[in-house]
């Protein structure tokens, strides 16, 4: 067969296959959502974030954390945080308000899934190449047995021998100090050959965050003052020991004292009062 028969061939289909897709880049929102198959980042139009000031009870993690993503912001070295504690206590709501507390458009927060931890190295590799400062946030982290995920995290935590990306942070939030279930390593210790290792590789993962915020369920004043903090923000008009006998009803009823039990009284609050809130 003719070769410039051929050559026109390979060109025509070349002109008919699609063009590769760009490679994922945070352009044109403060806020994605990391997608790997097919790699691309999903741009929020708008977050679902607290703002900090209504964030009560977490004043000293308020401080720490604000102050590690402006330094980022800014330039300057920061730490990979872990916001571990109790459930509804404000952990993923801290990493949302810090990264609002920033000059918007500084800093692009990128979700990543609990599922897709093991991709983060891919997504890292892309974010290298980009000129913008991004906060990489994993919410509620935790690895089960036989779950080798962690080992993927733990390199790109290290930095491997090409090191952290300088313009990428990474945040996670978990329920468990060591991101592990107590059984589990204690289960690696007794089946290992040497089980203060076994141990130790478990729990070295959580050592490689620099900065470690621990949560604690707050007490009767603290709860009654981040409802008092919502209904005033939401322009919700009740009198205060109707609003705090109410409050401690739906405590009581829901058998816990958090944040998160403090917000969805308010949002029921404000729905008898007829009151539009962003929920």
């Amino acid at each position: 067969m003719d070769t410039s028969l051929l050559t026109r061939i390979v060109e025509a289909l070349e002109r008919l296959a699609p063009p590769p897709p760009p490679p994922p880049a945070p352009e044109g929102a403060d806020a994605f959502v990391w997608h790997p198959s097919p790699a691309r980042l999903v741009p929020v139009a708008r977050v679902a974030a607290v703002e900090i000031g209504l964030l009560k009870g977490i004043d000293s993690q308020k401080g720490l954390l604000v102050e590690n993503t402006q330094r980022f912001a800014r330039g300057l070295p920061a730490n990979n945080a872990m916001l571990w504690g109790a459930r509804g206590t404000g952990k993923s709501s801290l990493v949302k308000a810090a990264h609002a507390a920033v000059p918007a458009g500084s800093v692009a927060l990128i979700e990543i899934a609990r599922e897709d931890i093991r991709t983060l190295p891919e997504l890292l590799n892309h974010l290298r190449a980009q000129p913008r400062r991004c906060l990489v946030f994993c919410d509620d982290l935790s690895f089960e047995r036989e779950d080798a995920d962690y080992k993927a995290l733990k390199s790109v935590l290290d930095g491997g021998i090409e090191g952290r990306p300088a313009n990428v942070l990474f945040y996670a939030t978990s329920n468990r100090r060591h991101l592990m279930p107590r059984d589990m390593m204690e289960n690696e210790a007794s089946t290992a050959i040497n089980p203060a290792e076994a141990v130790e590789e478990k729990v070295s993962l959580s050592d490689r965050f620099g900065l470690w915020i621990g949560f604690h369920n707050c007490d009767q004043p603290t709860y009654f003052a981040m409802v008092a903090a919502y209904a005033e923000a939401f322009g919700i008009t009740v009198d205060p020991e109707i609003l705090r006998r109410e409050a401690q009803a739906w405590q009581v009823g829901r058998g816990a004292r958090s944040g998160r039990v403090a917000w969805q009284f308010v949002l029921d609050l404000a729905a008898r009062h007829g009151v539009q809130v962003a929920a």
